[in-house]
């Protein structure tokens, strides 16, 4: 299982979005339905148990018991950005199953694929990697209908696999899977996979091109970087919360959605590193409210707004609680020069 800050990109929310909009769900209903904010942006990655919530809903609302392969088999050459680029590049099906492996970070955080090699033919495996909530079978589904719907983009060919199982009891009439997989569909197996000629998973592919796929390889690897970085989550807010200080403190659900995850996830990573979002407001006011009363000539109600009180008597207040001083002889313990003609501090 996943810890709960594993995440998904936008671009495999949205065939999921859509795939429910051509039933007719509007999205807005099933994002409401699944308790997901309705701020989606291209940048933004969702929660993985937030995606659960999604299938979920969608399932339920649509009533519809082969959900995940229509969605599945919306999925083209635009659904996974950079990977996209990378595997319509390759030289071979096979090597564009092995960026998939490199790069799935880039689409989801929820699963992996592996690639179990037999003499004539070869299983691709599905290992569904859930955080809190089990996978809705739905997800399952869609993966693997987004595998052979991938492999027909990229080959321009009707791809079929030798065979298709799925660990979970069938959903759906068997016709709808066999339109989706071809005739050897099974159910209640060991693992999740779709099984290939090795001579299919082999051919040269018409579409490689070694130096886009290394000019994509590059800008992808840089995104993945970045998407790994370690960078400690206090810092991140710290630099938020200042940029924003002097407009409106924000709350902690504007704080999740700046860094792409629920305001419950954002208070168990919080509360893992010792702490939770109003200490860090707190603390980030008081460092600030020290060093503008030390260090400017501005007036006490001034710095108050610019810090997101209400009024300077609730600033005085926290600023004893900081202190132990008022601003007044917080100030004059630093005997701040003021310039000539320069506004006089008021000291309370």
């Amino acid at each position: 299982m996943l810890t709960s800050d594993a995440t998904v990109s936008m671009s495999w929310v949205n065939t999921l979005l859509l795939a429910a909009e051509r039933l007719g769900l509007p999205r807005e209903r099933l994002l409401q339905r699944a308790g997901v904010r309705t701020e989606l942006r291209a940048d933004v990655r969702l929660p993985i148990d937030d995606i659960t919530r999604l299938w979920r809903a969608a399932a339920e609302l649509t009533g519809d018991p082969g959900f995940g392969l229509k969605a599945g088999r919306l999925v083209g050459p635009g659904s996974f950005n950079v990977v996209s680029f990378i595997l319509l590049a390759s030289p071979t099906l096979r090597a564009a199953v092995a960026e998939v492996q490199k790069f799935q970070r880039l689409i989801s955080d929820g699963g992996r694929f592996q690639l179990v090699a037999g003499e004539t033919h070869s299983w691709l495996i599905y290992h569904p990697q859930q955080g809190d909530l089990a996978f809705s079978p739905h997800q399952i589904e869609a993966v693997l209908a987004a595998v052979v719907s991938v492999f027909r983009w990229i080959t321009a060919r009707a791809v079929q696999p030798v065979a298709v199982q799925f660990s979970h009891a069938r959903l759906a009439p068997l016709a709808d899977y066999q339109a989706v997989f071809g005739p050897q569909v099974e159910f209640a197996q060991a693992f999740n996979g779709v099984q290939l000629d090795n001579r299919t998973l082999d051919q040269p592919l018409q579409s490689a091109d070694v130096q886009l796929a290394t000019l994509h390889r590059e800008y992808a690897m840089a995104q993945l970087a970045a998407l790994s970085q370690t960078n400690d989550l206090g810092e991140q807010l710290r630099a938020w919360l200042l940029a924003r200080l002097n407009t409106g403190l924000p709350d902690a659900a504007a704080a999740a959605r700046h860094l792409g995850l629920s305001e419950r996830v954002l208070a168990r990573r919080l509360q893992a590193k010792g702490t939770h979002y109003k200490a860090l407001v707190d603390a980030l006011r008081h460092e600030r409210a020290c060093d503008q009363v030390a260090h400017s000539s501005a007036s006490f109600a001034s710095i108050a707004r610019d810090l997101g009180f209400s009024e300077a008597s609730a600033f005085n207040r926290a600023f004893r609680r900081w202190t132990g001083q008022s601003p007044g002889q917080w100030r004059a313990k630093y005997h701040l020069a003021i310039p000539e003609g320069g506004p006089k501090p008021t000291v309370t």
